[in-house]
C-alpha cells in the first residue's frame, strides 16, 4: 500500500480515498523542489496501489496553492546553470506526467489562492471544485517567464477553450470562481464549508464505481490527445473489450438480473 508518511505534504488514506494537501498553510501552501519531488514519485507509486481507487487533493488554511516558493525556489533558478534549470523544469513536469498517468481520478478541491504550479496542479485534475473564493492564475508571464509551463499550452485550452488559455497564460491574471465554471475548469462552486465534503461525496461515488473502468478512463482521455477520430474509436473498441473481461462486468450484469446496486470490486 502506498505510504502515507510524507514529509513535503499532507496524506491520509480512509476507504480507499486518499486525501493529500500542501502544508505550508502560513505561507498559502508553496511548493518547494522537494515537496514536487515527493509528490511526483508519490504519484507515480499511486499507479501501483489497486487500494486507492480516488484522490482529493485538499486546500489547507483556506488556500489552495500559492506555487513556487519564491524564496525557496524563484531566487535559487536565477543563480542555476542551463543544465540544472533543465532538471528543475523536465522534474516539475514530470509531476503532471505522474498525476496524469497514475491511473486514479483526481479531484481539486479549489479554495482561496489558486496560482503558479498551483494552478497546475488544478488544471492536471480530473474534476475541481472550487469555492466561491478561490482565484486561479497561471502567474508565469508575471515573472518573466513564458506561459507554457508544465503542459499548459496543452492542457488548459483542452478544457477552456484556446482564446480563454491564451487570455490567462498571456495576461497571467486572475480567473474568478464564477469564470471558472462558465468556461468549464470548475466542474462545481460550492461554500467553503461544503468544498471537503462535496470532494469526498464526489470521491465516494467514484471509489464505489468499476475501479478498473475508471483507469482505462482515465487512461483513454490522456491518450486519445494524440489520435484522429478513427485511431480514438479503435482504441477505445479495444479498451472496452478489455474490460468486458472483467469480473466488476459480470457483477454488473448478474446486480442488473437481480435488480440490485453492483458491488464493484476492481477486478
Amino acid at each position: 500500500m502506498i505510504s502515507t508518511d510524507t514529509k513535503y505534504f499532507l496524506c491520509s488514506i480512509e476507504d480507499g480515498i486518499a486525501t493529500v494537501a500542501l502544508d505550508r498553510p502560513e505561507r498559502k501552501n508553496p511548493l518547494s523542489f522537494d515537496s514536487y519531488a515527493e509528490l511526483r514519485d508519490w504519484f507515480r507509486d499511486l499507479h501501483y496501489d489497486d487500494d486507492v481507487k480516488a484522490v482529493v487533493f485538499a486546500p489547507n488554511g483556506g488556500n489552495f496553492s500559492s506555487g513556487g516558493d519564491v524564496h525557496d525556489i524563484i531566487g535559487p533558478l536565477t543563480r542555476m546553470s542551463m543544465k540544472d534549470l533543465l532538471a528543475f523544469t523536465r522534474m516539475t513536469g514530470d509531476l503532471v506526467k505522474a498525476m496524469v498517468n497514475c491511473g486514479k481520478p483526481i479531484i481539486a478541491a479549489l479554495d482561496g489562492v489558486c496560482v503558479g504550479a498551483g494552478a497546475i496542479i488544478a488544471m492536471a485534475s480530473d474534476i475541481r471544485i472550487a469555492t466561491p473564493e478561490t482565484k486561479t492564475a497561471f502567474l508565469f508571464t508575471r515573472v518573466g517567464l513564458a506561459g507554457c509551463d508544465m503542459g499548459a499550452c496543452a492542457i488548459l485550452p483542452r478544457i477552456i477553450g484556446q482564446g480563454r488559455a491564451a487570455e490567462l497564460l498571456y495576461t497571467g491574471r486572475s480567473m474568478s470562481a464564477d469564470e471558472g465554471a462558465a468556461w468549464g475548469f470548475h466542474n462545481k462552486v460550492v461554500p467553503a464549508g461544503s468544498l471537503l465534503g462535496e470532494a469526498r461525496s464526489w470521491a465516494e461515488r467514484i471509489a464505489a464505481g468499476p475501479n478498473f473502468g475508471h483507469m482505462m478512463t482515465k487512461t483513454m482521455l490522456v491518450q486519445e490527445w494524440s489520435m484522429s477520430i478513427e485511431q480514438a474509436i479503435e482504441a477505445e473498441a479495444q479498451a472496452q473489450a478489455i474490460c468486458m473481461q472483467t469480473a466488476d462486468f459480470e457483477r454488473a450484469y448478474q446486480a442488473f438480473v437481480k435488480k440490485e446496486k453492483p458491488l464493484f470490486e476492481g477486478d
